[in-house]
C-alpha cells in the first residue's frame, strides 16, 4: 500500500460562533472580519513544515490540493507549495510523491497553464509527480471563478485531452476546441516521466467519473470525510463499474481519504482531538448544497447515486459530538494498535492501495499535529505499507522511479 499524507491547510483560529455568524466556510466568510495576513503565513509554515516532516518519515507521499475564497483550506495554487516540496526533499534526497490532487483544470483558463505547471514540478523533482486532475468543486469552479456550472464536466474532460497531447506530442499543434482555442502549442518543459507523469482522478462519488476513470485506465482517488464504513456503499458501486467496463479489481486503481488522531490510548487520543475534530466538521465544513455543487454541476446520473449514498453537506455532522463522530468511524481516532487494526481493515474491505490521511485536521496545533505524524509514521505506517506488495499488484499509477514492480510485474 501507499500511504500520502494529505494536507488541507486550513485557517485554523475561527470564532466559537461562528457556525451562527456566518452560513459558509466557503465565499461568505469575511476575510475583514476574521483574516489575519500574519497567521496565514504561519499557518502555511506549519502546514509546509508538517508535510516534510512526514516525507522525511517515510510516507509515500506528500499531498495538496486547490481550493478558493474559504477558511476550509485557502492552498489557492497548491503547484506554489508542490514546489516548495520539489525543492525540499530533492535537496534532503527524499524520495517521497508529489501527490497533487491538485489543480483545477475546468476553473483554470486556458488549462495550458496547468499543463506547464505540472511539467515544472515534475523536472524540479526528478519524477515524482503524480498529477492530480480534480473536476472541482461547483463553489470553487461556480461561484468563485465564474465557470458555468453545466459546462465543468465538459471543459474538464477537454482540458485533460489538451494537457496529455501537449506533454506527448512530438510536433506544434493548434488546438480548436469547444471550449478553449490555442493557435499554437509547443510546451516547455515537458515533464522527465515518459510519455508523462500518472495521472489520479479525484471525485466524490460521481458515476459519471467512475466511468471516465474505467474508460481511460486512470485510477480514481474518493475524497470522503465520512469514513470507511460509509464509503463500502460508494466503493462497492466503483468496483462493480470497474467490472462491468472490463477492469480488473488491481487495489492501486482506487485510493481513499481519511482523518486520522493517534495518541497513546483510546482515551487520550479521544480527548486529545475532540474540539478539532468538532471544528472540522462543524465549522470548515458548513457549506451549503447549494454552493457546494449548484445545480447543473453534477449530471442526473451522478446525482442519483450521490443521494443514495445518504452523505451530502454538512447536515450530515450537525449535531454531532466528537465521540459520535468517532464511534461513527467518520474519523480513526485512538491508540496506534486501535489505529493500525481499524485502517487495516479498512483498506482490505475497500480493496483500495492508496491511502490519504489527514494527521492535522481542523485548529489542531502545529505541534500537535507533529506529534500525531511522529506516532503514526512508527506505529502505523509500517504495517500499511506492507499490504499490497507491489510484486503481486502491478502499481501502474505511481512515478517509476519510485515503484517497486519490475516492467510487466504481476497484477
Amino acid at each position: 500500500m501507499r500511504v500520502t499524507s494529505f494536507h488541507f491547510m486550513p485557517y485554523r483560529e475561527l470564532p466559537e460562533d461562528f457556525t451562527e455568524r456566518y452560513s459558509s466556510s466557503f465565499v461568505e466568510a469575511p476575510w475583514w472580519e476574521l483574516g489575519d495576513a500574519d497567521k496565514v503565513g504561519q499557518f502555511y509554515d506549519w502546514s509546509l513544515d508538517e508535510l516534510m516532516h512526514a516525507a522525511r518519515l517515510g510516507f509515500d507521499g506528500v499531498g495538496t490540493n486547490e481550493h478558493h475564497q474559504n477558511v476550509y483550506g485557502f492552498m489557492c495554487n497548491p503547484n506554489l507549495f508542490g514546489a516548495v516540496m520539489a525543492k525540499m526533499t530533492r535537496d534532503e534526497g527524499i524520495d517521497v510523491a508529489l501527490v497533487q490532487l491538485g489543480a483545477t483544470l475546468a476553473a483554470t483558463s486556458p488549462p495550458i497553464r496547468i499543463a506547464e505547471e505540472y511539467a515544472v514540478l515534475d523536472c524540479l523533482s526528478g519524477g515524482r509527480l503524480v498529477a492530480g486532475l480534480p473536476l472541482g468543486l461547483g463553489v470553487d469552479a461556480n461561484v468563485s471563478y465564474g465557470i458555468t456550472p453545466i459546462e465543468q464536466r465538459s471543459r474538464w474532460r477537454e482540458a485533460i485531452d489538451l494537457m496529455v497531447r501537449a506533454w506527448t506530442a512530438k510536433e506544434h499543434f493548434a488546438w480548436n476546441g469547444k471550449h478553449y482555442q490555442l493557435p499554437r502549442v509547443n510546451l516547455w518543459p515537458r515533464p522527465v516521466q515518459d510519455p508523462h507523469p500518472p495521472l489520479l482522478v479525484p471525485g466524490a462519488a460521481s458515476s459519471s467519473t467512475w466511468d471516465y476513470c474505467h474508460d481511460r485506465d486512470l485510477p480514481y482517488a474518493y475524497l470522503s470525510y465520512f469514513g470507511g464504513r460509509s464509503a463500502q456503499a460508494v466503493m462497492d458501486r466503483f468496483w462493480d463499474r470497474a467490472e462491468a467496463k472490463g477492469r480488473d479489481r488491481n487495489p492501486y486503481r482506487a485510493s481513499f481519504l481519511q482523518l486520522v488522531g493517534v495518541a497513546e490510548t483510546d482515551e487520550q487520543a479521544e480527548v486529545q482531538y475532540a474540539k478539532h475534530l468538532e471544528f472540522f466538521y462543524h465549522k470548515l465544513l458548513n457549506v451549503p448544497q447549494t454552493l457546494l455543487s449548484p445545480p447543473g454541476q453534477s449530471d442526473y446520473r451522478s446525482l442519483l447515486n450521490l443521494l443514495s449514498t445518504n452523505l451530502i453537506g454538512h447536515d450530515v455532522t450537525t449535531g454531532l459530538s466528537a465521540k459520535e463522530m468517532i464511534e461513527r468511524g467518520f474519523a480513526v481516532v485512538g491508540s496506534p494498535a486501535t489505529v493500525r487494526d481499524q485502517l487495516t481493515e479498512m483498506a482490505a474491505r475497500l480493496n483500495v492501495g492508496h491511502l490519504m490521511v489527514v494527521l492535522q485536521f481542523g485548529s489542531m496545533p502545529h505541534d500537535m499535529a507533529m506529534t500525531n505524524i511522529d506516532l503514526f509514521a512508527a506505529e502505523v505506517l509500517p504495517a500499511l505499507q506492507r499490504l499490497y506488495p507491489e510484486d503481486q499488484y502491478e502499481n501502474r499509477w505511481w512515478p517509476r522511479r519510485l515503484t517497486k514492480t519490475p516492467a510487466g510485474g504481476a497484477r
